[in-house]
């Protein structure tokens, strides 16, 4: 019996099967986590057959680097939705990208595994006016003082790995006292990014 004439085989129930199959990749990676993760779970969740999954990945890595680019997608949207809400905010990008990380540290570990296996990070596309970087070099562009290019693309690196930093480390109890002294986690992201060299507002 094929696929498609078996009683409990849905290959093509959703419509875009893969679309379908990255979306419930991503419910069970912020469900259940990563050690979950199998291409027979994700068809379970997705509601269509084991096989289905296979139309359009090869294995788990495939899927998972699919589940990344959706990531960085998202991130993407949300950075130039806040930017756009607030342009005269320099640290409303980096606080975002570090609220998305604490948000969803599942995904973001995805995200970032995959990029290191490609040894690029995939938001550094100058060319695209609506990714992460370009929101983050425009902000750091308009209160920057002039230092070379050079020290502009340094600042530009130090903001990414401050921004890397603090969405790894602001979890940790021992900064509870901080953000209770500071009113809260956004407060305390803000005098962090600010001490570490960035001003709070464009010039």
């Amino acid at each position: 019996m094929s696929e498609s004439n078996a009683p409990d085989a849905r290959p093509y129930h959703h419509g875009d099967l893969r679309r379908a199959l990255v979306e419930a990749a991503r419910r069970l990676l912020e469900t259940e986590g990563a050690a979950a993760m199998s291409l027979r779970a994700v068809a379970r969740e997705a509601g269509v057959s084991p096989a289905a999954p296979y139309h359009h990945f090869k294995d788990k890595g495939e899927l998972m680097a699919a589940v990344a680019s959706e990531g960085w997608s998202l991130l993407s949207a949300t950075m130039l939705r806040i930017a756009t809400e607030n342009p005269d905010d320099a640290l409303a990008a980096a606080v975002t990208y570090v609220t998305f990380a604490r948000s969803r540290p599942a995904l973001y570990r995805v995200m970032f595994d995959s990029a290191r296996q490609r040894e690029s990070l995939p938001f550094v596309g100058i060319t695209d006016p609506n990714s992460p970087y370009a929101w983050v070099r425009e902000g750091l562009a308009q209160a920057r003082q002039d230092g070379g290019m050079m020290d502009f693309e340094l600042m530009i690196a130090a903001s990414w790995c401050a921004s890397h930093g603090l969405a790894e480390m602001a979890g940790f109890k021992q900064f509870d006292h901080l953000k209770e002294t500071l009113g809260g986690d956004t407060p305390f992201l803000r005098a962090l990014l600010t001490r570490m060299g960035l001003e709070t507002r464009k010039r």
